[in-house]
């Protein structure tokens, strides 16, 4: 029989595009085989099971048996084109341009993403200037005020307007699309976005007790676009205001938050904290600038289908609504860009290197978190294991030891 016939169409950094046609006599033998499975499975009034003319058998289940055709056609295609591409696939191909006609051969291209050849003319030699933030008192009371805010009750307002920061518990009513009063009761937290600014504006003006008729425009950038610049009337009675009474830093509250045994004890803590904080954001830079420097210096490419995969990716993991998403690509184009050549530089690095993570070094990362978690290994290992998550483990030792190469290649100097 005619084999389906692949050809190669174009190379790019990251992606190669197959055309594939499927000659009539593959398609025919293919249709053949659908409408036998069906033909074999159903049963049509008027005839026994399995002994329907196949010309009904196509009739009746005509696109049923055309979409099986597809799959297989794709599916056989693909597999052969691996095979005879020297394909590296990174993810499963994209189907473009689909041509299916009656007595003509399928015509179809494969967008293959790959992973690009990689190589590095230079990986060191390169400076990089460490810049740690200092943590202040003043950034320490800023974290200390925050916790105190996280434990501060509600009191209820007995007098005056309520401010930002206030929570109100409010009645808006409205009408609906068919005229009827819309009566719902929401609690605000006011100056954090949960209601619309000019809804916030006028509880703003009021006393709990109060009501008010109103009316109010809907932004331009409303998420439902036939409100945008429109107005609305509404009637708002505010119930109650209640603003946050922050206690004391004592000893108590510090035993209250955690295990200290004084304020003292908690501010330290969270110094502590912070300086690591700003220690791993310094590193965190540091590899961020070394990456530059070595992409830059090695022309290392961004593979346009890489990003855009990541962007989907990142897209529905934040579900943006579609008319939102070219505004999104624009926004974060060039962060995914830079993660794109992170990931190849890393990977390419830890290959040429021979870098990758062994299973010694995972059993001490994992000795490591049982102990910070003052847990046994093997509860670690089943937890990683249950949440999928060993592959990450070995991606980050990688990434250790490959960030630790770099840096050894290289002058990191201290601001």
């Amino acid at each position: 029989m005619t084999e389906i016939q692949i050809t190669r169409t174009k190379d790019e950094p990251g992606a190669t595009t197959l055309s594939v046609e499927a000659p009539v006599e593959v398609v025919l033998a293919a249709e053949k085989k659908a409408a036998g499975h069906y033909a074999r499975r159903v049963k049509l009034p008027g005839f026994r099971k399995g002994k329907a003319p196949p010309e009904i058998i196509r009739k009746r289940f005509g696109d049923a048996i055309r979409e099986t055709v597809i799959q297989e056609l794709v599916k056989d295609s693909w597999k052969q084109a691996v095979e005879s591409q020297s394909l590296a696939p990174i993810s499963e191909p994209e189907v473009h341009k689909l041509k299916f006609e009656a007595d003509q051969p399928v015509t179809f291209e494969f967008l293959v993403e790959t992973k690009p050849d990689i190589t590095f003319d230079r990986l060191g030699g390169f400076t990089v200037t460490r810049t740690e933030e200092s943590v202040t008192d003043a950034m320490v009371t800023q974290q200390i005020d925050q916790i105190r805010q996280q434990k501060a009750p509600w009191v209820p307002l007995e007098e005056g307007k309520p401010q930002d920061g206030d929570m109100v518990h409010v009645t808006i009513t409205t009408k609906n699309d068919e005229g009827d009063d819309e009566q719902k009761t929401y609690d605000i937290v006011l100056g954090k976005n949960q209601a619309l600014p000019a809804v916030e504006e006028v509880i703003l003006q009021m006393q709990a007790g109060e009501s008010k008729e109103t009316s109010i425009s809907f932004p331009a950038d409303f998420p439902d676009e036939t409100k945008r610049g429109q107005s609305m009337s509404m009637h708002v009675t505010v119930h109650e205001c209640k603003r946050q009474e922050l206690p004391e830093l004592t000893d108590d509250f510090a035993r209250e938050v955690g295990d200290f045994e004084t304020a003292d004890d908690l501010q330290k803590s969270v110094k502590e904290d912070m300086g690591r904080v700003a220690s791993r954001e310094a590193d965190a830079q540091v590899r961020r600038d070394l990456i530059e420097q070595i992409g830059a210096a090695n022309d290392v490419p961004a593979p346009r289908p890489m990003v855009n995969r990541m962007l989907r990716a990142y897209a529905e993991a934040y579900q943006v609504p579609q008319d939102g998403f070219e505004r999104f690509v624009g926004e974060f184009g060039p962060v995914v860009e830079h993660q794109v050549k992170r990931e190849l530089i890393i990977q390419g690095v830890a290959a040429k290197e021979s870098l990758a993570s062994t299973e010694e070094e995972l059993d001490d990362r994992v000795a490591e978190i049982a102990k910070n978690q003052k847990t046994d290994v093997a509860k670690v290992y089943a937890t990683l294991q249950k949440e999928n998550r060993l592959k990450d483990l070995e991606r980050d030792v990688t990434e250790t030891k490959v960030f630790d190469f770099l840096i050894g290649q290289s002058t990191v100097t201290t601001k």
